[in-house]
C-alpha cells in the first residue's frame, strides 16, 4: 500500500472512533428527569395515602413511577418543612424511606 492511503485509512479510523466516543459520551449525559415519571389516576390515590400514613401527615410534593430504588417514590414535605422520600412497591407497601438529612434508608 502506498503511504498517502495508509494515512487516508488511519485518519478514517480515528474520526470513527471520535465519533462513536462522542456518541458515547452525549448518551451517558442524558438527564435523568426526561425519563421520571409522576404517578397518577388511581395509583396517585394509593400512594399518597400510604406515603402519609408511613410519615404521619405533610404534603405530597413529588411522585415517580418506576424510581430507581422502588415502584414507586412519594416526596412527602413535613410541617417543619424538612422532606421524605418513601418508597413503595407495586402493592403500595412500604419499602423504604429516606429523610433529605439523614442519609439513610428504614426498611
Amino acid at each position: 500500500m502506498q503511504k498517502r492511503t495508509k494515512l487516508a485509512i488511519g485518519a478514517a479510523a480515528v474520526a470513527v472512533a471520535a465519533a462513536a466516543g462522542t456518541g458515547v459520551a452525549v448518551a451517558a449525559s442524558g438527564d435523568d428527569d426526561a425519563t421520571e415519571r409522576p404517578i397518577t389516576g388511581d395509583a396517585l390515590d394509593k400512594a399518597t395515602a400510604a406515603a402519609l400514613a408511613h410519615t404521619g401527615g405533610g404534603e405530597v410534593t413529588d411522585t415517580e413511577v418506576g424510581d430507581e430504588e422502588s415502584r414507586y417514590e412519594v416526596e412527602v414535605t413535613l410541617d417543619d418543612g424538612s422532606q421524605v422520600d418513601v418508597q413503595l412497591d407495586a402493592d403500595f407497601q412500604v419499602v423504604g424511606s429516606e429523610g433529605d438529612d439523614d442519609g439513610s434508608e428504614d426498611e
